[in-house]
C-alpha cells in the first residue's frame, strides 16, 4: 500500500504537470479548447463549460494536496474565465460552450454541466475563500432546483434552451438516448450539491441531497443485477440501454461518499452496500489484463470492446472503496493489476497525461488529450481519492 500511494503522489503531479504545461491560452485567455491525439493545439477550438469546470476542480482539490501555489492559481484562473465567459448573467445559467475568444457558442443550458460549475465552484471557495464563487454556486444550485427539479415526479429534467425553456435534444453527446431524466446527469447533480453542502451546510440543501440519494436507490440502481439504469421518461419509464461499466464502478462509492458528507446513517448503510454489490458487478468487465472495458450491450450481447481512461480511474477509487468496507483483498489486487495495465497501455510516456483509450488489439484510440471530455478530473481524483484512503 505504501509503494501504491507513492505512485499515486507521483502521478498526481505528473497529470496536474501536463495540465499546467501545455494547457493554458495565453493567447484568447483562460485554457485551449482542444489538444488532439498528436498532441496539437488547436487555439481556435470552441472551449467546453464541463472542461473547464473540471479544470477549475482539480486544481482547487490538487492544492491541499501539493501546497503548490501554481495549482492554486491556475484554480483563480479557471473561476475568472468561467465567471466571465461561461455565466450567462442574463438568464442565469452556464453556457455549454464559447468560441476560442470567450463568446457565447452553444447556449443550452445542460443541467449535467450547471451540475459541475457548482463541484468546481465549491471547491475552489473551500481553499479561496472567494465569497463571490461561493454566491455564484449558490446562484446555480437556485437555478437547478427552480428549472430542473421535478416536483411531480421528483429527480431533474435534463436540459433547456438559454432562457429555460423546453428544449427538443436532451442528449448530453452523440451516444445517448434523448430522454428527459438520465442516471449521469443525476449522479453528477448529488456529487456538485454535496460538494456544495461542505462549504455550505445548509438545511434545505441537505434534504435535497437526501432525497436524490433516495431518488437514485429507488430508480438508477438494479438490485439484481448490481448495475445501474441510464436512462428513463419523465414519468420514470425505462428506457432499457447499455451497461456502464466505468458508471458503475464511479457511482459505486461517489454516492455512499455523498451519503457521508449529510451524515444520513440509514443512507450510508443502504450505499455501502451497493457499494459493495455494484463493485462486485463491475468484475464482469474487467479483462485478463487488469483493463475495464467500457460498456456491454445485453440486448445485442455485444461488448463495445474500448477500454476508456477514466473507466480505470473510477475501479481504482471504487475498489479501495470496497476493500475498505469488507477488507476483502480481492478488491486491493484489481487496483493493482488495473494500475499496471494503466502504466502499460494508457500513460503517454512520452508526452504526458493519459490517451482516450485503447481497441481490443491494443491499438490507441486515437482521440483528444485534452477537449470537451477530455478533462484532468477522473484521473486526478482517483489519485487523491487514494492518497488519503490509503
Amino acid at each position: 500500500m505504501e509503494k501504491l500511494k507513492q505512485e499515486m503522489q507521483d502521478e498526481l503531479l505528473s497529470i496536474l504537470n501536463y495540465w499546467t504545461e501545455n494547457t493554458v491560452d495565453e493567447t484568447n485567455g483562460g485554457f485551449i479548447g482542444t489538444i488532439d491525439f498528436s498532441e496539437n493545439k488547436d487555439y481556435t477550438a470552441d472551449k467546453g463549460s464541463v472542461l473547464n469546470a473540471r479544470i477549475l476542480w482539480a486544481f482547487s482539490a490538487a492544492y491541499p494536496v501539493t501546497k503548490n501555489e501554481k495549482h492554486l492559481q491556475l484554480a483563480q484562473r479557471a473561476y475568472d474565465y468561467i465567471a466571465r465567459h461561461f455565466y450567462d448573467k442574463e438568464h442565469g445559467g452556464i453556457f455549454w460552450s464559447v468560441d476560442h475568444q470567450g463568446n457565447h457558442k452553444d447556449t443550452k443550458n445542460q443541467i449535467y454541466a450547471l451540475a459541475f460549475t457548482v463541484y468546481g465552484l465549491s471547491e475552489y471557495y473551500a481553499v479561496s475563500q472567494n465569497e463571490e464563487a461561493l454566491a455564484l454556486a449558490k446562484k446555480l444550485y437556485e437555478q437547478i432546483e427552480k428549472h430542473s427539479y421535478d416536483p411531480v415526479y421528483k429527480g431533474y429534467l435534463e436540459a433547456f434552451t438559454r432562457d429555460w425553456h423546453p428544449i427538443d435534444d436532451l442528449r448530453l453527446s452523440d451516444k445517448d438516448a434523448n430522454e428527459k431524466k438520465t442516471m449521469n446527469t443525476h449522479l453528477h447533480i448529488v456529487e456538485g450539491y454535496a460538494n456544495l453542502y461542505k462549504v455550505w451546510p445548509d438545511k434545505e440543501l441537505k434534504n435535497k441531497i437526501a432525497e436524490l440519494l433516495h431518488t437514485i436507490n429507488k430508480h438508477f440502481i438494479n438490485e439484481t443485477t448490481g448495475h445501474l439504469r441510464l436512462f428513463f421518461s419523465e414519468d420514470w419509464i425505462e428506457k432499457p440501454d447499455v451497461i456502464s461499466y466505468g458508471h458503475d464502478i464511479e457511482a459505486a462509492w461517489l454516492l455512499q461518499w455523498c451519503a457521508e458528507v449529510i451524515q444520513d446513517e440509514s443512507l450510508i448503510n443502504a450505499y455501502k452496500t451497493h457499494a459493495v454489490q455494484m463493485a462486485d458487478a463491475t468484475f464482469e468487465g474487467l479483462d485478463k489484463d487488469g483493463g475495464l472495458w467500457y460498456e456491454y450491450d445485453p440486448q445485442e450481447e455485444r461488448l463495445i470492446a474500448e477500454k476508456h481512461w477514466w473507466p480505470q480511474s473510477e475501479l481504482w477509487i471504487g475498489m479501495v472503496n470496497a476493500w475498505q468496507i469488507t477488507g476483502d483483498v480481492k478488491y486491493l489486487k484489481a487496483v493493482e493489476k488495473n494500475w499496471q495495465f494503466v502504466q502499460q497501455y494508457i500513460l503517454d510516456k512520452k508526452n504526458g497525461e493519459w490517451i482516450w483509450g485503447i481497441n481490443a488489439d491494443y491499438s490507441k484510440i486515437e482521440k483528444d488529450k485534452a477537449g470537451f471530455w477530455k478533462c484532468p478530473y477522473h484521473n486526478s481524483r482517483a489519485c487523491m481519492e487514494l492518497i488519503g484512503r490509503l
